[in-house]
């Protein structure tokens, strides 16, 4: 989708309204609804206030002509996209793909702007990138091919790695796209690649900890809201 027509989008087409005729309609009231699977004062939340800011250089202010409902954090994300929903908001921006997902099963009807998204295509949240269809557009975090990137930076740093492990969920499907990249990488330079993973941050840091124990190692953590919660753990071996 075009950036214009993106911004059109959340501010309920009126964007392109004239300033005078917006003046003879009133200040009518748009309702948008923010949905963030993160705490409110990481570094995730700029892009939020991003949109604020560009919301207000549109002439919309919340507070006066706009009413923004947020749902930060939300430890039940089904929950939290039903309350946003009964809300009936004119649009809603919500990141990452578990939260898109729980968006999707609460409204077919509403129009939804998702960011953070790794791969909509495959999780069924879009028909298509160039036609998305339904209710749902937005932008994609990146292409896969981008994480075989990430063994080629690795192996500039530290040439003699032979051995990558790569922290990841193995439930996430961006995660999943991200390791095949990195396989198929890793083949070309024949680089053993071993997949990484916990059920929470002791027993990441546990595996990962064994695993460093070994020669000519390396790590890579994919890409995904799972491994962003546990990035200020590290392990010392």
């Amino acid at each position: 989708m075009k950036r214009r027509e993106f911004i059109s989008l959340l501010c309920g087409a009126t964007v392109a309204w004239p300033i005078t005729a917006r003046a003879q309609q009133g200040e009518r009231v748009r309702r948008i609804g923010v949905l963030q699977p993160f705490p409110k004062d990481t570094p995730e939340s700029a892009r939020v206030a991003a949109f604020v800011q560009e919301l207000q250089r549109l002439g919309w202010t919340d507070g006066r002509n706009l009413q923004i409902e947020y749902r930060w954090e939300a430890s039940d994300l089904r929950k939290a996209a039903m309350e946003l929903v009964a809300l009936s908001p004119d649009v809603i921006l919500v990141s990452s793909t578990p939260a898109v997902s729980s968006v999707q099963q609460a409204t077919r009807t509403i129009p939804v702007v998702f960011t953070q998204v790794a791969d909509p295509v495959s999780t069924g949240i879009v028909a298509s990138l160039a036609k998305p269809g339904g209710n749902m557009t937005g932008f994609m975090v990146f292409d896969y091919e981008i994480a075989a990137k990430w063994l080629e930076l690795l192996k500039e740093i530290a040439p003699n790695v032979m051995r990558v492990g790569a922290i990841r969920d193995p439930a996430v499907t961006a995660a999943i796209g991200q390791l095949s990249a990195i396989q198929s990488a890793a083949r070309l330079s024949r680089v053993e690649v071993i997949p990484l993973g916990g059920q929470d941050g002791k027993d990441i840091e546990r595996t990962v900890t064994e695993f460093a124990r070994g020669s000519n190692c390396g790590l890579i953590a994919v890409a995904t809201g799972w491994c962003r919660g546990f990035r200020r753990r590290r392990s010392d071996g």
